[in-house]
């Protein structure tokens, strides 16, 4: 965060529902639906790659259960609107199923309800918004998924699927003060020139973003397309990978990130609820009013039962003692990998809407409930 006299500033990004990465993370967050649909106790390793008319699903499942994978993936590339072949990638472009059962030397410990991987993992919670999440993501992620809906409900009617949003908050003594820049990169239609473009992303997008937070900014604040032309996107012209905007599904840079991606994964592995219980914990600290900001510190090896790490650092915003808070967390979360799954009830089909706008800050998971 760069600072100057008191004043500092601080850049998130977002990615639309389109980006090449997450339609990568949207295929296998349905397929870890589709096996938990049929088999609860499924487990599930799921990675994809999207690439010039390419799709590979590769991993390993070890489920009850009879899924089409192909098929999961072009249904989700055809609601994300890669329809028309001429983008190169679409719902007719081939895909590869690799997919084998899991190592039994990984499943010997999950079937003793131990961590199917080992890592840390880190959640964050603030007051800078209601949904208790750092404003420069938030803003970022609403951002996006005005995009895409400005897209599909034809507001702007020329947009073609993809597109990145990108925030930069002016802080004052540490708290949002105004918004010093938003950068929009979209892809359209050849027939329109970008000052329409921006014109209409000014309008439609960032206008009614930004009054929703309680902020304006002057068109010349936005950025639209550096470059200046952008028309092709999708896989044909940036490959995606399933888990590679960790940071994006995050918090923004904004607070630590653990050592694994979330998409793809059954809830066994801790990479994904162990990341979902630290937000869990983090958010209730805060909204108990405990502290300001709190970062949770968990951390496992493959087949541990129970975390090997499990802390709190509060910033020196907390209200009442490190004491108090920890035995706060123990009393609304037990982190044990069973604790967690029985806690926040994740064996269960939720994954799909988590692979855009985030895992965190918005109230349909089971995650950001306040106990």
């Amino acid at each position: 965060m760069a600072k100057n006299n008191g004043v500092t500033t601080f850049t998130s990004e977002s990615v639309c529902a389109g980006h090449p990465d997450k339609i990568c993370d949207a295929i296998s967050d349905a397929i870890v639906d589709a096996v938990l649909t049929q088999d609860r106790f499924g487990h599930v390793a799921c990675e994809v790659l999207a690439g010039f008319n390419r799709v590979v699903i590769s991993g390993e499942i070890t489920a009850n259960a009879r899924v089409n994978y192909a098929d999961v993936a072009r249904q989700q590339i055809k609601k994300l609107g890669y329809t028309d072949p001429n983008y190169n990638f679409s719902d007719k472009s081939p895909v590869e199923v690799h997919i084998h059962e899991q190592s039994p030397e990984i499943g010997v410990g999950v079937d003793k309800k131990g961590a199917g991987d080992q890592g840390m993992m880190f959640g964050y919670a603030c007051t800078e918004t209601t949904c208790l999440m750092p404003l420069p993501i938030a803003i970022a992620h609403a951002l996006t998924k005005r995009m895409d809906q400005a897209r599909e409900e034809k507001i702007v009617k020329y947009l073609r699927p993809d597109g990145k949003s990108q925030v930069t908050i002016e802080y004052r003594d540490g708290k949002p003060y105004k918004v010093i820049q938003v950068v929009i990169a979209i892809p359209h239609e050849e027939s329109v020139n970008l000052n329409k473009v921006k014109d209409d992303i000014y309008e439609s997008v960032v206008i009614p973003v930004l009054d929703v937070y309680g902020f304006k900014i002057k068109k010349d604040q936005l950025i639209v397309n550096g470059t200046g032309v952008w028309h092709h996107g999708g896989p044909a012209s940036d490959c995606g990978l399933t888990g590679r905007k960790i940071v994006v599904d995050g918090y923004g840079g904004y607070a630590r990130v653990g050592g694994g991606a979330f998409s793809g994964k059954d809830p066994t592995k801790v990479d994904r609820s162990g990341a979902y219980a630290a937000r869990f914990l983090a958010k209730n600290i805060v909204a108990a009013k405990l502290a300001d900001r709190a970062e949770v510190r968990l951390a496992y090896f493959i087949g541990a039962k129970k975390p090997t790490m499990q802390d709190v650092e509060t910033f020196g915003t907390n209200k009442k003692s490190h004491k108090v808070i920890l035995s706060f967390m123990e009393k609304i979360l037990d982190t044990s990998v069973s604790g967690i799954l029985k806690g926040l009830d994740l064996q269960r089909p939720i994954y799909l809407p988590t692979a855009a706008y985030g895992h965190f800050g918005r109230e349909e998971f089971p995650w950001e409930k306040i106990v």
